[in-house]
């Protein structure tokens, strides 16, 4: 690998650059922090009042526009001479970024066809298989009709996120009012039949694309939910870099990579999922972005490397080389070890939440972000709105994961208005 290809050193100016960062989630709080510290000004746009949008209340002004309103963005950023505009980690800002940026004539990470494919999961699928890269068994109808589909499948849209519109199916009597929940949540009606996956390794990838050349930021192991809280498919906790790391590197990252390139991506981020399962990676999920949570800061402190202000750069020079450390093995975090854990708990009314102040006051804690109050109510939805916090920690070796998780659990406290312990699907016991 040719190191040269990134070692050109950021040296342009920017005090007092205009970006303008789609959604304020918490996690665009990091993005508006790296850019201010490069003297940039920074703008949060959603539909969303300052108090439900953490990101508008750090950053320098804030707009009230929905970030699917294209036209409405456009014309603002005219207005107000905005001289470049960031994606960074949520599904659905990435179609919107690309237009807004094709429309202003702006530096954005990827082309149309791009974002097309790595926001489809039938598009993604296809495009795997054409270069090598293993995807998940799937059904077509005439299979399910002909009783050759073995149970139980998975019935997902094509182009959702966050796991809605998904169904597991143990018979052919199901799948029909599950392919009619999965269209409901499809905005192209598409839906796939896939084999379920129950009980193999979920894992988790993110490359950074600088100058042409894929680097691997992050390579993690993902536990989900327990099938009684009706959570197995969704991330409980995400531990980093994967036991099975050196294995993925030599027998399957190749034809990843190739296929990356392929794409002809030469500035951006490539988000992608899929399970393990005897030496073999079937991927499932893509996307065009970096993963949703706060693993950046840890990449940041255990490597040097900051892909926040990466971003930030290229958004407002169009720079493909720009980079602020070396992505080179980065996902080694240094010899250490990230975990991403996240608080599910039962549907009911919280009437106590304490302990996260304590939690994050942890040396090993880079990140504690809670996203329901005292009074709020959480519905029975099997999705990530059940996911009611979210921990990033940074330890010396995967030996100290234990330790990490007794001090949550045994901090965090969750009632319901019925005196009830809310918390479940815990990663309580942990074996390297």
């Amino acid at each position: 690998m040719n190191k040269n290809l990134i070692r050109k050193q950021v040296v342009k100016n920017l005090y007092g650059k205009k970006l303008l960062i789609l959604a304020g989630a918490d996690v665009h709080i990091k993005i508006v922090k790296a850019a201010r510290e490069l003297g940039v000004y920074t703008i949060v746009t959603d539909y969303l009042l300052p108090e439900d949008s953490p990101a508008k209340r750090v950053a320098d002004e804030y707009w009230m526009i929905d970030i699917m309103d294209v036209d409405a963005v456009v014309e603002k950023c005219y207005k107000e001479k905005v001289d470049g505009v960031l994606a960074f980690c949520i599904d659905p800002a990435q179609i919107p970024y690309q237009k807004i940026c094709e429309k202003l004539g702006l530096p954005c990470y990827g082309t149309k066809e791009q974002f097309d494919i790595l926001t489809n999961k039938r598009l993604f699928k296809d495009y795997c298989v054409n270069h090598g890269v293993e995807v998940v068994p799937e059904y077509n109808m005439s299979d399910i009709e002909n009783n050759i589909a073995i149970y139980p499948v998975l019935v997902k849209p094509s182009d959702s996120r966050g796991s809605r519109g998904q169904s597991v199916c143990y018979n052919k009597d199901e799948i029909q009012f599950a392919i009619k929940r999965a269209r409901e949540e499809s905005k192209e009606g598409e839906v796939l039949i896939e084999r379920y996956m129950l009980g193999k390794q979920d894992m988790s990838f993110a490359y950074i694309v600088i100058n042409g050349m894929p680097y691997l930021l992050k390579i993690g192991d993902r536990y989900l939910g327990k099938i009684e809280d009706n959570l197995e498919r969704q991330q409980i906790a995400t531990i980093l870099p994967s036991r099975n790391v050196e294995q993925y590197r030599r027998d399957v990252e190749p034809n990843v990579i190739s296929m990356i390139k392929s794409l002809g991506i030469m500035y951006g981020a490539v988000f992608l999922q899929g399970f393990w399962e005897n030496g073999h990676v079937y991927m499932y999920d893509p996307g065009m972005r970096f993963p949703g949570s706060d693993f950046d800061i840890v990449l940041k402190y255990s490597t040097g490397f900051d892909d926040m202000k990466s971003f930030v750069y290229f958004a407002l020079t169009g720079d493909i080389h720009s980079q602020q450390g070396d992505p080179i093995d980065a996902y080694k975090l240094n010899g250490g070890v990230c975990i991403i854990l996240s608080i599910a708990v039962h549907p009911g009314k919280i009437a106590v939440f304490e302990g996260l102040e304590k939690i994050a006051s942890n040396n090993c804690v880079f990140s504690a972000t809670q996203r329901y109050n005292v009074g709020d109510v959480i519905l029975p939805s099997g999705d990530i709105n059940q996911r009611v916090a979210e921990f990033v920690a940074y330890l010396p070796n995967k030996d100290s994961i234990q330790e990490f998780l007794s001090l949550v659990y045994e901090n965090l406290k969750i009632i319901d208005d019925e005196g009830n312990d809310m918390i479940i699907s815990k990663l309580e016991k942990w074996t390297i």
